[in-house]
């Protein structure tokens, strides 16, 4: 029905002994002027070849871990107060959906520290999960938070230094940084480095299975698995995003892995096969009731 408001986007998945609750946030119309590393002309037609539009859509996804015997984990958290259009920042509404209250989250895993993944942290500037401890990779605080990062940063980039320093805010007494490895029990850090410097998947392992949430690696689909060579104008550093990429499609290709995404298609689960030169998505069958 045309002008009516959209449902939350909410799908559970079972592993092992948890359940993974994909929660979507939103969307945003793209630019191909976005896009780097391969001709403008050449990424407008894997989009239009994939069946989307020449300019493209980015999706936002966060994921909640939940199951007997542990607090509620979420996997970052959406634009929330920092969403610049009113097609983002519904994360709040699709987690209520779940049952789980934002005080009962006791770990918020942070990805990076770009706002579409932490702004959802604070609300009306206090936190918005009182309880939650936050864990970060070393580097990726390193990158974003001092005093002298700020003052360094390019006019035009300040604007992310200072939205992550505001996310984090609340936080300051109740935030942990990691090296990678395990951060909590079932769950290890994956260093993705790239698209930031301390840009990170998390390892889910339960009951014999598991997922990557691998966040950030694709933002376009359409685009990034027929030719990894594409980047976006958001990497920190365009060639190591880029070897990353490369590499960890390689690895889940080979490997078969379960992998899930921020920027995939809601709800972003599912399998990477090779295609040729480059690869293709492969969503997972999803059985409502099991």
């Amino acid at each position: 029905m045309t002008g009516s408001k959209p449902l939350p986007g909410v799908l559970r998945w079972n592993l092992g002994d948890l359940t993974v609750t994909a929660l979507n946030d939103g969307w945003f119309q793209a630019s191909l002027d976005l896009v780097t590393g391969i001709p403008k002309d050449e990424a407008g037609k894997l989009q239009v070849a994939g069946f989307r539009t020449e300019q493209p859509k980015i999706t936002l996804n966060a994921f909640l871990i939940t199951g007997a015997g542990r607090e509620p984990v979420l996997i970052d958290t959406g634009y929330g107060d920092f969403a610049p259009v009113e097609t983002l920042g519904r994360l709040s509404t699709a987690l209520a959906l779940t049952g789980v209250k934002p005080e009962e989250i006791e770990t918020v895993l942070v990805t990076h520290l770009h706002p579409d993944h932490v702004g959802g942290l604070v609300t009306n500037g206090a936190a918005r999960f009182p309880n939650a401890e936050i864990v970060v990779h070393a580097d990726e605080a390193a990158h974003w938070l001092p005093d002298d990062a700020l003052s360094r940063a390019a006019d035009e980039a300040k604007p992310y230094f200072e939205n992550a320093r505001k996310a984090v805010a609340p936080y300051t007494k109740r935030m942990r940084e990691h090296r990678g490895g395990e951060v909590l029990p079932g769950i290890s850090a994956v260093h993705l480095p790239g698209h930031t410097p301390g840009h990170c998947g998390f390892r889910i392992v339960s009951g014999g299975q598991s997922l990557l949430m691998w966040t950030d690696v694709v933002h376009l689909p359409a685009i990034q698995f027929k030719n990894p060579e594409a980047g976006v104008g958001f990497d920190v550093d365009g060639d190591q995003a880029r070897a990353t990429r490369k590499a960890i499609m390689d690895e889940v290709a080979q490997e078969r892995t379960f992998i899930a995404g921020a920027h995939l298609e809601f709800p972003a689960l599912g399998y990477v096969d090779r295609d040729g030169a480059g690869y293709r998505f492969v969503p997972a069958l999803w059985v409502g009731g099991e």
